[in-house]
């Protein structure tokens, strides 16, 4: 068992904020931090005071997080960057909301010297005498101290004060990971309710010292339990926590926490074995779960709901089974061939999350080079005569006015160009795409037109394809290509305008050039040459990517089954931290790496992707090794240079390690076969929310019929497979009720309060 956090985040926008550059504008980006370690940064807005992000982020995290907070950040090319402001929101708050925060937040100031993060290891011990009794404090060492040296570190030493008095450690030079081992006594006066602070320090030769943090402790607690060990977290000083609030702008947020206790696989195995039985039958099946699911679950959840039956059966094997069991579901109560797959049904959504898993490299492939060439040129287009500028052209002394017709000619050029080197881009990419996605395309191609023939129907099962390629992958991703990762930053407004009206000219060739979609936006009509042999281009590559010959079906088969799952790839970034503090800027080193379930592999590339996909590389090593206890003992977080290890300065190489490992933030991926248990857990709290419309459900169709037992084995039907699966939620309801009873069972009792 196993508890898991994440955090579905979303950061919209931001207004008012304050101008940070003389030109009376500012360059905003955020950070985000968990518990003070950096997970998230977002592409930088350039000249606004009231930027537009729109990124969303699914963060994995610790159970024991405290709080995520949101920097808000001036970009500056030539000194540090700038804090505009933050908001904070505590792990208490996002728990308290069922549906998460949503709205408007004000920042606040931002003090460096409160920014801590860490934690300290104490020792208290209560020592009778003769007199009074006396209070030992030893300090042991201290893991995760924030680094306010320009190198990356600091010198880090602790005072201990109470009832007056004041002692200090020695002073550990260049380290976040100090040990002490340290001792200090104090005579305790009966009655007395003064507490005892502990502060971390990091000492500097030429300036004032850095506060790290501190925690202050109820000695009452201690005086009942004699005696007590632990790691605590460091606190900042509240006595200096008053921020301004008002005029610093606000940030719109979405953020929501999810919790969730993990079994283990076993107890997964018969839901599991459930839903990949029905896929394997597909409609032959003697009765239908997943029109069922459909049917239960709301429009708002539906696109969670699909991304996470597709990771299950992504991990299983069966991706291309799943799809292909919800074709035949939507064509079987589709009558009008120009209404398929236009809903936001449990097809749709399935469909664009499994080309999201299995084609960011394709797409990436196809579309990189179109997209780096419109934002290198950063050319003025546009096609709609009434939002027109004209501008003055020529060369140095024979400026004349550009007419409207000009600049639409040369528009419609630059369009055109960029349209047919995107088609052409796309048409040889026949034998890149994936395996998997290629015998996908192949089953929809295949069903729709089973279920639309006639020559009247002859573009139904292209439009079917490409309404999926087309409208639903590659035109989000030229409209917004940081967030597919096409692109570090957002496109300024002038390369946002060329890449929409690009966007629409793909929608209209998806469309194959229908009536309907030329009567929208009339002014496009000088790309409709360009449009027109479009058409003709994309049905020529849609025929071959689905039309396979014997030889071509067996090696697609072979790849299909031979294929190593991936787990990541993508860009990794290796940084190095220079400046001052927490929010200090990092150089970049990157390089392209492929993680398989059988193999690593690395090499240089030109350029990168995303600056976040060094946590998700980790997240997967960390799921592969989280088992690995032996080797987690003995991890040091530094490195053996001369004669100690530059982290905690121990002498001995074979010395223990300073800091236990553990699962910090990461960021989700999309295709992550490690983690089948947790899918299954969001599946079955998904079906628990709705078990009483299931019930329902059930007795509609076998009346007071008693409730059946799972399949014993995988080739095992169940003659009913909705009284199976309410079974199945009986049985995992009181595995969790028997896990967290345990859980509760095994806890120690905390003993030792902090003060308030």
């Amino acid at each position: 068992m196993a508890k898991r956090s994440s955090l579905s985040i979303r950061i919209v926008e931001g207004k008012n904020l304050p101008a940070k550059d003389i030109t009376g504008s500012s360059d905003p980006y955020c950070i985000v931090k968990v518990d003070s370690e950096p997970i998230i940064r977002t592409a930088t807005v350039w000249k606004t005071l009231c930027p537009f992000w729109g990124e969303e982020y699914q963060v994995h995290l610790p159970p024991t997080f405290h709080a995520v907070a949101f920097y808000v950040m001036d970009e500056d090319a030539l000194s540090r960057d700038d804090v505009i402001g933050k908001v904070c929101l505590t792990r208490d708050t996002l728990a308290s909301l069922p549906k998460g925060f949503t709205g408007w937040a004000h920042l606040t100031e931002v003090d460096p010297d409160e920014e801590v993060q860490g934690e300290i290891h104490l020792r208290l011990e209560l020592l009778p005498g003769a007199g009074a009794c006396r209070l030992r404090c030893s300090v042991l060492e201290a893991r995760d101290l924030a680094p306010k040296d320009r190198n990356g570190a600091s010198d880090p030493f602790v005072r201990v004060r109470y009832n007056g008095r004041t002692q200090e450690t020695s002073v550990i030079k260049k380290s976040c990971y100090p040990r002490w081992n340290e001792t200090f006594e104090f005579e305790l006066e009966e009655g007395s309710t003064e507490a005892l602070c502990v502060e971390a320090w990091d000492w500097d030769l030429v300036s004032r010292n850095d506060f790290l943090g501190k925690v202050v402790v109820n000695i009452q607690r201690v005086r009942a339990v004699q005696q007590e060990e632990g790691w605590f977290r460091l606190q900042p000083d509240q006595s200096k926590n008053q921020r301004a609030e008002g005029n610093l702008g606000s940030l719109q947020l979405e953020v929501r926490l999810r919790d969730e206790t993990v079994l283990p696989s076993g107890c997964y195995q018969p839901l599991v074995q459930l839903l990949c039985q029905e896929v394997k039958l597909g409609t032959q099946g003697p009765g239908q779960l997943i029109p069922v699911i459909e049917e239960t679950t709301s429009t708002e959840c539906r696109q969670e709901v699909a991304t996470t039956l597709l990771k299950l059966f992504l991990g299983q094997g069966l991706a291309k089974e799943f799809l292909d069991l919800l074709f035949q579901l939507e064509l079987g109560r589709t009558s009008e061939a120009n209404t398929l797959f236009r809903s936001n049904s449990l097809a749709s959504k399935s469909m664009e999350s499994f080309l999201k898993a299995a084609g960011m490299r394709y797409l990436h492939g196809v579309l990189g080079p179109i997209i780096d060439r419109v934002f290198e040129q950063k050319k003025y287009v546009e096609l709609d005569p009434s939002k027109v500028e004209v501008k003055d052209v020529g060369c140095s002394g024979l400026h004349r006015q550009q007419s409207e017709a000009e600049v639409l000619e040369q528009s419609a050029q630059t369009l055109r160009a960029h349209l047919g080197a995107l088609l052409s881009a796309l048409c040889r990419s026949v034998r890149s795409c994936p395996a998997v996605i290629r015998a996908t395309f192949r089953q929809l191609f295949k069903r729709v037109r089973e279920r639309f023939p006639g020559t009247q129907h002859e573009n139904v099962p292209y439009i079917a394809v490409t309404s999926f390629l087309c409208l639903r992958f590659f035109s989000p991703a030229i409209m917004s290509p940081k967030l597919f990762h096409l692109r570090e930053r957002h496109a300024d407004a002038r390369t946002s305008r060329t890449l929409l009206l690009l966007a629409k000219a793909v929608q209209n060739v998806g469309n194959m050039d229908t009536p309907v979609s030329r009567a929208k936006e009339s002014w496009m009509e000088p790309l409709q040459p360009t449009v027109r042999q479009g058409v003709a281009q994309l049905k020529d590559f849609i025929t071959k990517l689905v039309d396979l010959g014997e030889k071509e079906e067996l090696d697609l088969q072979r790849t299909l089954s031979l294929q190593a799952p991936l787990v990541k790839e993508g860009p990794l970034f290796i940084h190095r931290t220079k400046g001052r503090g927490p929010l200090a800027s990092s150089s970049f080193k990157k390089i392209h790496f492929s993680l398989t379930t059988e193999a690593f592999s690395f090499a240089k590339t030109p350029g990168s992707k995303c600056v976040n996909e060094l946590n998700q590389w980790l997240s997967a090593l960390r799921k592969v090794s989280i088992n690995n206890a032996g080797l987690l003992g003995s991890y040091h977080p530094g490195v053996f240079r001369g004669d100690k290890w530059s982290c905690c300065h121990q002498k001995d190489r074979t010395d223990r390690g300073c800091d236990k490992t553990r699962s910090r933030v990461t960021l989700q991926e999309w295709n992550d076969p490690l983690d089948q248990d947790l899918e299954a857990q969001l599946i079955y709290r998904h079906l628990l929310s709705v078990e009483t419309v299931l019930r329902e459900k059930h007795r509609e169709l076998n009346g007071d019929t008693e409730i059946g037992t799972v399949p014993a084995g995988p080739g095992e039907a169940s003659e009913d497979p909705l009284a199976a699966l309410l079974a199945v939620l009986q049985d995992l309801r009181v595995s969790h009720s028997s896990s967290q009873a345990d859980q509760h069972s095994s806890e120690p009792h905390c003993t030792l309060e902090l003060q308030t």
